[in-house]
């Protein structure tokens, strides 16, 4: 099970620390200590980061912070879902406040160990979306 620091969180979410502890200590976000730690579990960051991408989408982007993403930008993320056949997998993250989806073999997904919750870079040029492990 991945889990993930408080800080570590907030940087995938693109919120601030404080902003984590608040959902942690209102139930929106469950924590357990691990070595003296507040940590997350991997799935359920995923699923609020799905959550907080949908209500994204229902509201207008703001569109001079889109504009400061370049083509061929690297951004850090979770996985939030993974589709797979025998073939192809269809690999869902959220990086801030973006959704991206990538299409890959099904081999290089289990290669890389993507499943919700885990941490991975997608690099964006054009029309290409490739997903790292870091």
């Amino acid at each position: 099970m991945h889990t993930y620091r408080i800080a570590e969180a907030a940087e995938l979410l693109a919120v601030s620390d404080d902003t984590v502890r608040r959902w942690v200590e209102a139930g929106r976000l469950a924590s357990h200590t691990a070595d003296g730690r507040a940590v997350v579990a991997g799935a359920d960051l995923a699923a609020l980061a799905e959550q907080l991408a949908e209500q994204a989408e229902q509201h207008e982007r703001d569109r001079t912070r889109a504009g400061h993403v370049s083509a061929r930008n690297r951004m850090s993320g979770i996985v939030t879902r993974v589709k797979s056949d025998e073939v192809m997998a269809q690999v869902e993250m959220i990086c801030g406040p973006y959704r991206v989806v990538s299409l890959m073999s099904s081999d290089a997904a289990a290669e890389l160990g993507l499943e919700p919750g885990v941490r991975a870079i997608a690099s964006v040029k054009s029309t290409n979306v490739v997903v790292e492990v870091p």
